[in-house]
């Protein structure tokens, strides 16, 4: 006999009266129970999706037990969600960096040394290394790219790097 109560309520009609039945009067509940801000409608209906999904686990005489504890969990669910978003969106984002103003001041110094270096590059050599190490190509990529060998681009580029090691005494590849 048991057996046929778990069918029982996966058969449309006797899921289609438990829905009658139980549709507005869990609806009402949520809705005093945590007000319109918990979207009664919406849980009510996620909850009877959740029986149907279920039916074969759920006795008939237990499906009202089972949508007020599914409606419950899903309101708590989403109040924890909340109190997450709102924890994240009090906290103030860091407007400080840990770096000292020496080393910021140095940092501009330096790529302002950087773009002037790499302004004495002959153009050549410029777009060999910018492909090579801002784009990250590879060097028969870019000999493919500028129309010339795989030695050629190499040389480009290490001739590059030896003039950035002199312009730039703390360069490091």
């Amino acid at each position: 006999m048991a057996k046929e109560l778990y069918n029982d309520i996966c058969k449309e009609d006797i899921f289609k009266s438990v829905y009658n039945k139980y549709a507005q009067e869990l609806n009402d509940y949520l809705y005093y129970k945590y007000g319109e801000q918990c979207s009664p409608n919406d849980k009510t209906q996620e909850a009877f999706i959740k029986l149907w999904e279920n039916c074969k686990k759920v006795v008939l005489s237990k499906a009202r037990g089972f949508l007020y504890t599914v409606a419950n969990n899903m309101v708590f669910n989403d109040f924890k969600h909340q109190k997450v978003v709102l924890r994240y969106k009090q906290e103030k984002p860091k407007g400080h960096t840990n770096e000292n103003p020496e080393f910021l001041m140095e940092k501009e110094q330096y790529l302002l040394k950087y773009q002037k270096a790499l302004s004495k590059l002959s153009e050549e050599q410029r777009v060999a290394f910018m492909l090579n190490k801002v784009e990250g190509k590879k060097h028969q990529e870019i000999a493919e790219m500028l129309g010339v060998t795989r030695k050629v681009v190499e040389y480009r580029i290490y001739s590059a790097f030896t003039l950035l090691k002199t312009e730039l005494e703390n360069f490091k590849i």
